[in-house]
């Protein structure tokens, strides 16, 4: 049994959303297919991440001083745990299902603001006199990102989505990354059901062998 971390940052419901309603197919299908994994649902818009402020700085800085962390103040142990949490259970999953849209070129700051919560030294990955290096790798994770786009941006040096992510991932030692995007949606609206088509497809087959 695998555990699946599904996470979403989305305002829309399911029905008005692209990337919400291909996920949907996906997941329909990935549970047919694996029905005792277990999944643990994360939205990133209900789910009230803790961002990085002046109290985790101050933790942290504490802690790398060698104050321990039940000396640290109420604050500082309360948002630090936070994030902690978090770490620890992205780290502990199998699988990671995000799903996203596109805003100004980049994800909606509550996506940004989780990233943060989960990169963390000691968690996900480590400094050594090499380089950081990803605490993940070699565990048979794998990664899918379904998004989506008005205009056209896949592939281009414009595009701060995809590529971050997939070297987010890579950065933590998750090498085994997959992306299905549904753009130009705004750009052609007329042919917004031929593009949602082609990306609920692709989720179905790769929802089959995830």
């Amino acid at each position: 049994m695998a555990k699946l971390l599904y996470v979403t940052c989305n305002l829309k419901p399911t029905e008005e959303s692209r990337s919400l309603s291909v996920a949907q197919e996906f997941l329909t299908t990935y549970l047919h297919n694996n029905p005792e994994d277990e999944i643990h649902f994360l939205d990133l818009y209900r789910d009230n991440i803790q961002r990085i402020d002046a109290d985790v700085i101050s933790g942290w800085q504490k802690m790398r001083d060698g104050v321990s962390f039940d000396l640290l103040g109420a604050d500082e142990q309360r948002k630090i745990g936070r994030i902690w949490k978090h770490a620890e259970q992205f780290a502990a999953a199998d699988k990671y299902v995000f799903v996203t849209p596109m805003w100004n070129l980049g994800f909606p700051a509550e996506f940004k603001t989780y990233i943060d919560s989960i990169c963390i030294v000691g968690k996900t990955f480590r400094y050594t006199p090499s380089g950081a290096e990803g605490l993940l790798k070699d565990q048979g994770k794998k990664c899918l990102h379904i998004h989506s786009t008005g205009g056209f941006h896949f592939g281009r040096e414009e595009d701060h989505s995809v590529p971050y992510l997939k070297a987010i991932m890579g950065f933590m030692g998750i090498e085994d990354f997959e992306a299905i995007v549904l753009e130009g949606a705004d750009a052609m609206p007329q042919r917004l059901n031929e593009f949602k088509k082609q990306a609920v497809q692709k989720a179905r087959e790769l929802a089959a062998q995830f």
